[in-house]
């Protein structure tokens, strides 16, 4: 029996996702955040033994032979000169998703226990550390292994008859699903505070209504739009790199003026600084953008 994509994805929102997204204390979700982590680090090896093993070396080879036509390895030979090109810029626009966790810092930062700024940063810089080598090593080992031919999903382009990307696919389904939440609840909550609704007025009743809301359209975006890569590129564009460039360096120049003539002289320079990057990141967005809007 086949089950469409559509029917998949409203029976997976109703009876995981909803659920997961209704919790009001996210801690029990830690220990399946942690199994993700290690699902991903199977992912990862496993990624790199089939590089090194050649099975996918060839597009005659039997595994590479057992996807479609448009999956199969199709390796350049422009060589690093690639990074010129247009694009570079889709490329760039897709890593700002990697990093997007900062709608959920100051909620991660008061959690935090013995929340210094000291452990702080420890915390942020070993994070995103560990996640900047998972992402140099799976996006170097699917495109060492694909090439041109890496799909927005990199698993996709592995066979399904091979058991140990197999379970690969299990491990990262498990991680998306279990840290969904997590995204999910900076979402609403951000919606929230646009809305200027007081904490005293947030009661379950209404977080609930508003999770209704919100999973059921992002659910109706999933069912219209299929391609990954133009929502990771179109994502990282427009939000990404708001959240990383524009807004951060808007906060601290409205926090620096707040300051007075207390501010340092390096403070302000950091300012100057940070503008720089806000107009950088505003302008690959917008070169982005028309790039991944090209792809549809």
């Amino acid at each position: 029996m086949t089950v469409s994509r559509e029917v998949s994805l409203i029976g997976l929102t109703l009876t995981v996702l909803l659920p997961l997204c209704l919790l009001k204390d996210l801690s029990s979700l830690a220990p399946f955040s942690l199994a993700g982590i290690a699902g991903m680090l199977y992912t990862a090896v496993a990624m790199a033994i089939r590089y090194f093993d050649g099975s996918y070396a060839s597009i005659d080879s039997g595994l590479a032979m057992d996807v479609a036509a448009s999956l199969r390895p199709d390796i350049g030979t422009k060589g690093a000169s690639a990074v010129f090109s247009n694009n570079a810029f889709i490329l760039i626009c897709m890593l700002s998703t990697a990093y997007m966790a900062h709608f959920n810092a100051p909620k991660f930062y008061l959690e935090l226990k013995d929340n210094t700024i000291a452990r702080w940063n420890t915390v942020v810089f070993t994070s995103f550390s560990i996640s900047i080598l998972f992402f140099i090593g799976i996006a170097a080992m699917g495109f060492a292994t694909f090439g041109g031919a890496s799909n927005g999903l990199i698993l996709n382009n592995y066979s399904t008859k091979d058991s140990l990307m197999g379970f690969s696919r299990v491990a990262v389904a498990f991680a998306l699903v279990f840290t969904y939440p997590l995204a999910f609840v900076g979402c609403r909550d951000g919606l929230l505070e646009m809305m200027k609704v007081p904490k005293e007025e947030r009661t379950d009743a209404k977080l609930n209504n508003i999770t209704f809301i919100i999973l059921g359209a992002v659910t109706a975006v999933a069912m219209k739009i299929t391609d990954l890569s133009f929502i990771m590129s179109f994502g990282g564009a427009t939000l990404g790199n708001a959240l990383i460039y524009v807004y951060p360096a808007i906060m601290l120049k409205s926090a620096v003026k707040n300051m007075g003539e207390n501010a340092t002289k390096a403070q302000k320079m950091e300012v100057y600084l940070a503008m720089t990057f806000a107009a950088i990141g505003i302008g690959m967005g917008c070169i982005g953008t028309k790039m991944a809007l090209g792809t549809l």
